[in-house]
């Protein structure tokens, strides 16, 4: 598949990768930005970045291989809505339930669940994570946005963006923590032995995590953690630095045979509403399994 693509006026500044995907909404962004990299798309005959700001009247030109169309089916899948409007929708997402379709998971995600459940969702990310705005872990429970349309999707992307939604969480980690709080600031990038893992690094992206003890137990601590930047699995990955990984994680600590995965619950969020610049503040309590597993310690 080859040809051109002249920039319009409306298009101007926006991110090629944004351009692109508008023009092959059947693509990914992940996959748009393989091609840009491998120079499969070019903005007037020359190599850029997929962030690359484009102008009005450049010509973007592709020549890659034709892919067919994407879909998601729509399927009732089980998970509570906390809050929505016409603008956005505020989920909390069950322990176990994958965010979006990928590779190893093609269908029984919540994307699947919010298209059985919501007629309109927001389209800057594609065919495959139509309203997602940020992410969950499959294993972290709680709080996440859903966008409904483009307009809520860029305000709140903007606002993550410039730390001014807040996120804060509450674990169970190993060991006891010696101070009452903390700040964490480290770059992670992801593992070249193993690239299902993140890892602290002296390159990569700023991870930024405030923490706050909660409670001690005989070897175990329950924390607050509040985050500044959203990367892959940032708090997982500091809390092992720690040397306190999360109960139950089987990537970056030891699986319990009693959990499903990691006590990691998204419990609160803060964010201004796209529409009416409204500050709206959300809190979920902890799922049954996690404040269970707390009643059994000493």
């Amino acid at each position: 598949m080859k040809g051109e693509i002249e920039v319009l006026k409306d298009e101007e500044l926006l991110r090629l990768d944004v351009v692109v995907l508008n023009h092959f909404p059947n693509l990914t962004r992940s996959h748009i930005k393989t091609l840009i990299d491998d120079g499969k798309i070019l903005v007037n005959s020359k190599k850029v970045k997929a962030g690359e700001k484009v102008k009005a009247g450049q010509v973007v030109a592709y020549d890659f291989d034709e892919v067919k169309p994407l879909s998601v089916e729509a399927e009732n899948i089980d998970f509570d809505i906390v809050y929505q409007d016409e603008d956005l929708i505020v989920i909390n997402k069950p322990q176990g339930l994958v965010v979006h379709p990928c590779a190893s998971t093609k269908s029984g995600t919540l994307v699947n669940g919010l298209l059985y459940k919501i007629k309109d969702l927001s389209g800057i990310n594609g065919v495959l994570r139509p309203g997602i705005v940020h992410r969950l872990d499959k294993d972290t429970s709680g709080l996440m946005l859903v966008a409904k349309n483009d307009m809520a999707h860029a305000s709140l992307a903007k606002q993550i963006k410039d730390k001014v939604c807040k996120r804060v969480y509450v674990a169970l980690c190993e060991g006891v923590f010696k101070n009452d709080e903390g700040h964490i600031e480290t770059l992670i990038e992801r593992s070249k032995s193993d690239r299902k893992k993140m890892i602290v690094s002296d390159k990569g992206k700023q991870a930024i995590t405030n923490y706050r003890v909660l409670k001690r137990y005989a070897n175990k601590t329950l924390v607050e953690f509040s985050l500044q930047t959203g990367r892959t699995h940032q708090i997982r990955v500091h809390c092992k630095m720690m040397n306190h990984p999360i109960v139950g994680d089987p990537v970056y600590g030891k699986a319990v045979a009693s959990l499903k995965g990691q006590l990691l619950h998204s419990y609160k969020i803060s964010f201004y509403h796209p529409r009416t610049n409204e500050l709206k503040t959300f809190e979920i309590d902890l799922p049954e399994y996690f404040k269970n597993y707390i009643k059994n310690l000493k």
